[in-house]
């Protein structure tokens, strides 16, 4: 049977994509061998790629890599090359998170369009949610 993702599991295999290496190619094989290392979950491409913030950061990593400055140099301290490593990592997570960020904005706008056409106003849509009570069971 297969395991779904969990919300978790997702962002551990964004971190994974976005920590990811320029030097061992980056394929949707590869990607499901760490995984299953790393999640001890084995997931096929389909289950990986029909997330779309996975799909995202595969598709934005993949353009990074390719398109982004060859920098294999190597350094004499081996803490450089590291601290090197860390930040490309970092700059390759920041544009990934304003990709995200900027997909969210517009499914916010659409979401405000949407909730105007049907005449809902913003203290309509800014109330609290019922509680939730957990208590209650139907028989």
């Amino acid at each position: 049977m297969a395991v779904h993702l969990s919300d978790k599991d997702i962002e551990s295999i964004v971190k994974i994509i976005d920590g990811w290496s320029r030097s061992e190619k980056l394929t949707w094989d590869n990607l499901i061998l760490v995984v299953q290392t790393r999640l001890f979950r084995k997931y096929s491409r389909q289950a990986l790629s029909r997330h779309e913030r996975i799909k995202r950061a595969y598709t934005f990593k993949k353009q990074f890599l390719s398109s982004g400055s060859d920098s294999k140099t190597e350094f004499k301290s081996v803490e450089l090359q590291k601290a090197m490593e860390r930040i490309e990592r970092l700059k390759a997570e920041n544009e990934r998170l304003k990709a995200e960020n900027n997909s969210l904005l517009e499914q916010f706008a659409r979401w405000a369009y949407n909730a105007h056409t049907r005449g809902l106003d913003e203290t309509f849509l800014n109330r609290a949610l019922m509680p939730v009570d957990r208590e209650r069971t139907k028989i």
